[in-house]
């Protein structure tokens, strides 16, 4: 198995640090809303990462961390009128529902930045005794980047990049505008907890790496997280981590890439994130999956108006063929090895979802081939298909239950009267009555709509 690694930039044979043990750590989410398509992409390929990997026999403990006390939390907390604590613990709620909605497992560990303020403090203490961190005489805790000379390796930066990409603070008491912040003393109507440099709460970088250190201690395996955090959170992170163990933080650094709609990147300020509630109140999780792992996760996805549809499109004709083998009396039962090891080839290839997927088109061809030629032969494969492809998330609904649903959502805004009339074709089309099968088609088409014959009915489309 060859992975990506953004330290090395290079992909790598994939060795784990003790033997077939596996610590693997994803940023999680800053709860300061609710979840959005990004959030559940992340989530996504973590999950996604950790089942293949199961799958190949390694032992997994996968954490991923809730940011419940940060600038933004508190700025919703000051909008809203709720408590900054109440308001977190609400969006954390609302966030694990829409995740079970979308069927995203669990990690093994769900950690969360206030349940770790003892580890945190500590954490900083001991880099405050160590000479790589300085508190000011306000209170607050900065990390000295010239102290550790590595700094930029992850981002494949200098100094001077790095200075040149960095958020620069105006406080005055920072031995650098490099410095970063790992306690900040508490302002007036904020949270704060109690530490040996005054009334505060950690800084957004420390956080991960206290959590590390207090699931995983000094080194892990995996360290994933969206494209956006390499830098400076991610190579804060190496920092503060290799600072105070003295050894290497993170063996494989993996980045997924960003979404972006219409070719923007998504944000709130742009005005055009997607909700995940939304887009579960429109598709199914399993057309959601297909449409995300269609890209590979270190590729940006680019969300137009066709990607969702596309997806249904593509799931809705895979189901219609196992639907039609189930209805020719085809006991879907066997295995067929060649179909497990493509799919292991190309996950074993960084995880390549996309190659795995464009496999399915020339698996259901030759299935749908071979029932038009009458050989019903094809229950090893597509047995073998929906066991393989579970772990993606796909073909774990009953064919006629997905296939009921989409025709069921494509006429939800359809009106009563013309589907009726639709139907009411469909008995003269049996009958071989053309005539007046013609003549209800003229009146569906006068009310605005179009139909479209299918061996098991119709499709009812709005006229452009």
């Amino acid at each position: 198995m060859k992975i990506f690694n953004t330290l090395s930039g290079r992909k790598e044979e994939f060795v784990p640090i003790s033997g077939n043990d596996v610590n693997m750590y994803a940023c999680g989410i800053t709860v300061s809303g609710e979840a959005h398509i990004g959030h559940a992409y992340q989530a996504l390929i973590y999950d996604i990462i950790r089942k293949y990997l199961i799958k190949c026999g390694y032992n997994v403990k996968y954490a991923r961390n809730y940011t419940d006390v940060d600038d933004k939390i508190i700025a919703k907390s000051n909008e809203t009128g709720i408590p900054a604590d109440k308001y977190a613990a609400d969006m954390i709620e609302k966030i694990d529902a829409e995740m079970k909605r979308l069927k995203v497992d669990e990690p093994s560990v769900w950690i969360k930045a206030t349940e770790s303020m003892d580890d945190i403090i500590a954490f900083i203490s001991k880099l405050v005794e160590k000479g790589y961190a300085y508190a000011t005489p306000k209170g607050d805790v900065y990390f000295s980047v010239e102290k550790f000379p590595s700094y930029g390796r992850l981002s494949h930066r200098n100094l001077g990049d790095a200075l040149d990409g960095v958020r620069v603070d105006n406080d005055e008491m920072k031995k650098s505008p490099l410095d970063f912040a790992l306690w900040k003393s508490a302002k007036v109507g904020e949270p704060f907890w109690q530490s040996p440099w005054g009334n505060g709460r950690p800084g957004w970088h420390i956080e991960c790496s206290a959590m590390n250190y207090k699931t995983f201690g000094e080194r892990i395996d995996i360290h994933g997280g969206g494209r956006d955090l390499i830098f400076p959170h991610h190579e804060n992170e190496i920092a503060q981590s290799e600072a105070l163990s003295g050894k290497q933080f993170v063996k494989y650094w993996i980045h997924n890439g960003l979404i972006k709609v219409n070719g923007q990147k998504m944000s709130k300020s742009l005005g055009n994130s997607l909700l995940l509630k939304d887009l579960l109140d429109k598709y199914s999780p399993e057309t959601i999956k297909f449409a995300l792992l269609s890209t590979n996760y270190r590729g940006d996805i680019n969300i137009t108006d066709a990607l969702f549809p596309e997806a249904e499109k593509h799931l809705t004709g895979f189901y219609a063929v196992i639907k039609e083998a189930k209805d020719k009396g085809v006991v879907i039962a066997g295995e067929n090895k060649e179909i497990d090891d493509a799919f292991n080839a190309a996950m074993d290839d960084d995880f390549n979802t996309a190659l795995a997927l464009s496999l399915l088109f020339g698996y259901f061809k030759n299935i749908k081939a071979k029932l038009a030629a009458g050989d019903n032969s094809v229950g090893a494969d597509i047995n073998q298909i929906i066991k393989t492809y579970s772990l993606l998330g796909l073909f774990g609904t009953p064919a006629d239950e997905f296939l009921n649903s989409v025709k069921a959502k494509e006429t939800s805004d359809i009106p009563q009267e013309v589907i009726e009339i639709a139907e009411e074709r469909l008995n003269f089309r049996r009958e071989k009555n053309w005539a007046k099968s013609d003549e209800l088609r003229d009146k569906i088409s006068a009310f605005g709509y179009d139909i479209k014959d299918a061996k098991d009915g119709y499709t009812i489309t709005r006229k452009n």
